[in-house]
């Protein structure tokens, strides 16, 4: 999972006074070259092969839906192998597309059927994609207006070589959105945030973004983390914030499950001097009875705290101890990074 810790620290600076415009918070034919028009039979490009796509024949990426509860959620699946990959990224989101990778159950697209993504130009040197869609963009549901955008910002800026994105539509800038009007910045990160919480009476001039990961369950048994960024009362220390708010839990309207218990103690939150690397101590309360660390908890906090940061990896400690290990074995001895693809969707 890509991270950039000037990007996001620098965002979080002018966070609070962008939450009030609406939308911000917070082959080389992709790459560094103007959008095309789309050539006769566009709707068709949409269309795979009627071969499975999977792990043999295509490539794993991020996408972003909105799963049962309302909420945009990343899923991890596999589409057709091509060098256009945000494009295709952006393709197999379109509600009703043929191609469209299998979603587990209860999981909708946002972008409106009909939608033709019409060209992506991606600038190397500034990591921006500028997307150009067709007019059915505007199609979708008033009350996912928000949701749509966080899950072309967020699928987008989980590829590689983009950092921000720009929308248009039918080759024009898009400032606003079609239904209620939310604001829409030339150029969106994901300082925006996502699934966005305000606690009751916060002053959003002193107040920060956290991204915390918590989890849910679909009634199929498939487990998957949600991203909610939450506004914290301003604080110099984002780490030891995110860490604190995934022990007290989500919010209970939400529908999440915790993934920590509410008794464990933080014992320290330290950033390594180049801030590539998060070390955070817990007291032994962090362990299971067979004195591992729940699977869920380890992941959520890696999530959480690379996200919310930009550090690329996350050490791991219990009563100042390295020698930690997960439910599911994984060792946490030395630092570890975020998972590429979060959500895999079994095929």
């Amino acid at each position: 999972m890509k991270r950039n810790s000037a990007l996001r620290l620098a965002a979080v600076v002018s966070v609070a006074a962008l939450l009030s415009t609406g939308c911000s918070l917070i082959n080389k034919k992709e790459s560094g070259q103007a959008i095309d028009p789309p050539p006769s039979g566009a709707e068709s490009m949409m269309e795979t092969a009627s071969v499975p796509v999977n792990a043999a024949n295509g490539r794993q990426v991020t996408l972003y839906f909105k799963d049962p509860r309302g909420m945009v959620a990343p899923v991890s699946v596999y589409v057709e192998k091509t060098v256009e990959v945000a494009k295709r990224s952006l393709e197999a989101m379109v509600d009703g597309a043929k191609g469209t990778p299998a979603l587990p159950q209860g999981f909708t697209s946002l972008l409106p059927k009909g939608t033709v993504i019409k060209g992506i130009d991606i600038k190397d040197d500034q990591k921006l994609a500028t997307v150009d869609f067709s007019k059915e963009f505007n199609n979708y549901k008033t009350e996912d207006e928000r949701k749509v955008l966080e899950a072309v910002v967020w699928t987008l800026t989980g590829l590689d070589s983009v950092e921000k994105v720009s929308i248009r539509v039918e080759g024009k800038t898009l400032t606003e959105m079609a239904g209620a009007k939310t604001p829409v910045d030339k150029e969106m990160t994901r300082a925006m945030g996502i699934n966005l919480e305000f606690a009751s009476g916060m002053n959003l001039g002193q107040a920060v973004p956290v991204t915390l990961y918590f989890k849910n369950q679909t009634p199929e048994k498939y487990d998957y983390y949600v991203p909610v960024t939450r506004m914290v009362p301003r604080t110099d220390n984002l780490a030891k914030a995110a860490v604190e708010q995934l022990i007290k839990g989500p919010d209970a309207a939400k529908g999440l499950a915790s993934v920590m218990a509410s008794d464990i103690g933080l014992l320290q939150v330290k950033l390594s001097d180049d801030k590539s690397t998060i070390t955070v101590d817990f007291n032994d309360k962090l362990l299971g009875s067979d004195k591992k660390v729940p699977a869920a908890a380890a992941q959520a906090l890696i999530l959480s705290l690379t996200e919310t940061t930009g550090a690329a990896k996350v050490q791991l400690m219990v009563n100042g101890d390295v020698k930690v290990a997960g439910t599911d074995n994984t060792s946490y001895s030395k630092p570890v990074a975020a998972p590429d693809h979060i959500n895999p969707v079994k095929m």
